[in-house]
């Protein structure tokens, strides 16, 4: 794509984000993906793609909040579901069982999914915008990226920005597996936390390098 090419679909963009039409048919991702092939353009970009992006988003995101607001909610929820955990220990069975699955296979593996992103992304120098949900389908909350810091940051870093959170999600569940194996849990908490885990992985090997985070890894990592 040539640099007019470039303008006339950032402009074209803008257009339809301003009637609130969306991206389909801009040709948007097609220049975003010609800026990151070409890592000068980026400067003379930046800021154009990032607003063009943070008004669609606003416009396909089902819920959102701030930064500020959605870190603290999560962080909230996360020694909530630690607490969860560490009660568990002190219940009988089948309540702690319960309990543990809840707090460990549920809360902890909901909330650490963006964190992840957001911590190792704010380590490679990536700023984020708000905390989401995307749809009714999809209702793990994540974390929205500020396009400008994203693009100046080099491939490799959005890369395994895009892949921390998959990582956390997947190694939650065995290290509460670990912990029920280590304790007087019963046996079918054990073997669900480790059929969540196994599920996991399936999925990201079936459905993520296709759709999600293992995607965007992948796409990454192309203009390594």
């Amino acid at each position: 794509m040539e640099q007019q090419s470039i303008e006339e679909a950032l402009n074209a963009a803008e257009e339809a984000v301003t009637a609130g039409s969306g991206l389909a048919g801009t040709g948007f991702w097609k220049a975003v993906a010609t800026v990151k092939a070409n890592p000068q353009l980026i400067e003379g970009y930046a800021s154009q793609i990032a607003e063009v992006d943070r008004r669609a988003f606003l416009q396909w995101a089902l819920f959102s909040v701030g930064t500020g607001v959605g870190t603290t909610l999560m962080g909230l929820l996360t020694l909530l579901g630690v607490a969860l955990v560490a009660w568990s220990h002190s219940l009988p069975d089948p309540w702690n069982g319960l309990v543990l699955l809840g707090g460990g296979g549920g809360v902890l593996v909901a909330t650490t999914h963006g964190l992840g992103h957001l911590v190792v992304g704010r380590m490679a120098g990536i700023r984020f915008t708000h905390w989401f949900v995307g749809s009714l389908g999809r209702p793990q909350p994540g974390v929205k990226v500020d396009y400008t810091t994203y693009l100046r940051a080099s491939p490799r870093r959005r890369a395994w920005m895009h892949a921390s959170g998959a990582l956390v999600t997947k190694v939650v569940p065995f290290l509460i597996l670990a912990l029920a194996l280590s304790s007087d849990f019963p046996s079918w908490a054990a073997w669900l936390l480790l059929a969540q885990g196994v599920l996991q992985i399936i999925t990201d090997v079936v459905w993520s390098v296709k759709l999600s985070d293992w995607k965007k890894f992948r796409r990454e990592m192309s203009y390594a």
